[in-house]
């Protein structure tokens, strides 16, 4: 369907009111990062419609493969998003006219639409960010630095933010954020960020291992003199 389609007949493919946005957090120079689209001056998250024949997890897990090249990526649901005024009718507004496309108030696009948000963690190398024929360019920003965004596109990043620190409380999750082979130090580390306080690392250390969802590797980590810590991964067969 190319654009002009899309948004003067979109309603026939597409749950009308109904879409999905998903928080893609990174880490990188231990600061998480947050993968965003750019539609002329501000940005949003990756999104899309929920096809009439898809489920709402379907839809989710299309739009981060479409946006990250991920095969199989970590997704977990956030929450619903679904103020009564919640529309983009304005922001739409500005910019169907670079598309050729007439704006009209009665477009189903312009109507009120409520959002399932999920949020993933990705390993940022992983990765293949690409562009839809809507934004202009792509870009990994920081969580606690979001330039300026469409619509409540910041409150959902930031919510994921917090989810994010509730959840890594309960779940082993942090692994997907880092390379598949990692040090303890990198993990220790990657947690004071998450949860933006000290942790000490002895017993941070027998806090992961003990879980059992840690396999050591033989070789070590070679960082610097007198400190070469081993890589560990998470085992096969594990489901978290």
């Amino acid at each position: 369907m190319d654009i002009r389609s899309f948004f003067e007949y979109g309603h026939e493919e597409y749950l009308p009111h109904l879409s999905s946005d998903v928080v893609v957090i990174g880490y990188a120079e231990e600061k998480l990062k947050c993968l965003l689209l750019r539609i002329g001056a501000r940005w949003l998250l990756p999104g899309g419609f929920i096809k009439l024949d898809e489920s709402v997890e379907e839809a989710a897990s299309r739009i981060l493969t479409e946006r990250t090249g991920l095969n199989d990526p970590h997704l977990k649901f956030l929450s619903v998003f679904g103020k009564s005024e919640r529309n983009f009718a304005e922001e739409w507004k500005e910019h169907l006219e670079k598309f050729g496309v007439s704006w009209k108030q009665d477009l189903w696009i312009n109507k009120r639409f409520v959002s399932l948000a999920y949020y993933s963690l990705v390993n940022i190398p992983d990765t293949h960010p690409v562009t839809g024929p809507l934004d202009e360019a792509f870009g990994w920003f920081d969580l606690d630095e979001l330039p300026p965004m469409w619509m409540d596109h910041r409150d959902i990043a930031l919510m994921a933010r917090h989810k994010l620190r509730s959840d890594i409380r309960k779940d082993l999750v942090t692994h997907h954020l880092l390379p598949r082979h990692f040090t303890m130090p990198q993990l220790h580390q990657l947690h004071q960020v998450i949860l933006n306080k000290d942790l000490d690392r002895s017993r941070f250390q027998k806090q992961m291992l003990a879980t059992g969802f840690f396999e050591r590797l033989p070789k070590l980590q070679k960082e610097t003199r007198g400190r070469n810590p081993y890589q560990y991964r998470i085992k096969e067969n594990k489901d978290h």
